[in-house]
């Protein structure tokens, strides 16, 4: 059912890496694997706040075994895609419309590469969040899509009002391209990093090896202008009144204990979904589903193909 772990450290033969300028002239880094023969259909995959798509090699090779074509691209300021920050090891955008103008451009020119065969949309987190951002404002219209632990909410002691607030005076006090926090995911965390991701030491040491390997595309905390800008739009989300209307179906893993995101928000949005379908995992699974143990991940990716078996079905 799983592809094997041939690629957790190597970049497929078949795959490769360029340049993909946005509107205004900015490079992303863009990977594209296509799939051997005709394929199946194309899946765009999305990772999340910091991600690349080197750690996703594994995964994305189950999907391309079965025929699909995999791209993905790098978010502005982060991975390849260049930095919007001074401080190269910090996470900065001006607002989340920008990475949406990136995904609608990039959507546009993606889509209308290929004719034929369905097309799925992936979002991991901070993907996730901004996929469905995308379909509620209609810049994005796939066969289906999948949002991986998607960032809804964020995880604050505070509650999702009063941090806002709180992030807002605390952001807008000097540089808001500042880290927010010195390291970890997760500001004033003793959890460990890998605790915070994954309950698997063996994939986790998978994402340590691509840093080391390629330095250039580490990056570190988010700045106050992200952590601001994250709370608004996932509130604007939440409370879109044309979630009720969006007539695409949306599979939601979501990891009831992550640390980062909050899942009741993802819940919460599923609820007003006209066609969802929500799997839930427990105390077994931290944030990144996907790249968990074994028994949690074979389970997460036996649930994504029964979703694209049934709502994205070869041609």
């Amino acid at each position: 059912m799983v592809a094997p772990a041939l690629y957790r450290r190597a970049i497929p033969a078949g795959a490769r890496f360029t340049e993909w300028t946005a509107r205004d002239g900015w490079l992303l880094r863009r990977f594209d694997w296509p799939a051997e023969g005709t394929a199946r259909g194309r899946i765009l995959f999305q990772g999340g706040r910091g991600d690349i798509v080197e750690k996703y090699l594994e995964l994305l090779a189950h999907w391309h075994g079965q025929g699909w074509s995999i791209t993905s691209f790098d978010w502005r300021g982060q991975g390849g895609s260049g930095r919007q920050s001074p401080n190269p090891n910090v996470g900065h955008i001006d607002d989340f419309a920008t990475y949406i103008a990136d995904m609608a451009a990039f959507w546009h020119a993606w889509h209308g590469e290929a004719a034929g065969g369905p097309v799925v949309v992936m979002g991991h987190s901070m993907g996730g969040h901004l996929v469905l951002r995308a379909l509620v404002e209609g810049v994005i219209r796939p066969t289906a899509a999948v949002l991986v632990a998607p960032m809804l909410g964020l995880k604050s002691p505070f509650g999702a009002r009063l941090g806002e607030r709180i992030a807002k005076i605390i952001g807008g006090i000097g540089n808001g391209a500042r880290p927010a926090w010195r390291e970890n995911e997760k500001p004033g965390s003793t959890a460990t990093r890998q605790s915070l991701l994954t309950t698997d030491p063996d994939r986790y040491s998978d994402e340590i090896w691509w840093q080391q390997a390629k330095p250039e595309l580490l990056l570190g905390p988010p700045s106050w202008r992200w952590v601001v800008k994250a709370f608004v739009s996932t509130r604007q989300v939440r409370d879109d009144a044309r979630l009720r209307a969006l007539d695409v179906p949306v599979l939601l893993l979501v990891p009831m204990a992550d640390q980062l995101v909050d899942p009741n928000a993802a819940l919460a949005v599923a609820a007003k979904l006209p066609d969802a379908r929500v799997v839930k995992f427990g105390d077994e699974a931290a944030h990144e589903v996907l790249r968990e143990v074994d028994s949690v991940r074979n389970r997460a990716i036996a649930e994504l193909d029964m979703f694209l078996a049934a709502r994205a079905p070869a041609a």
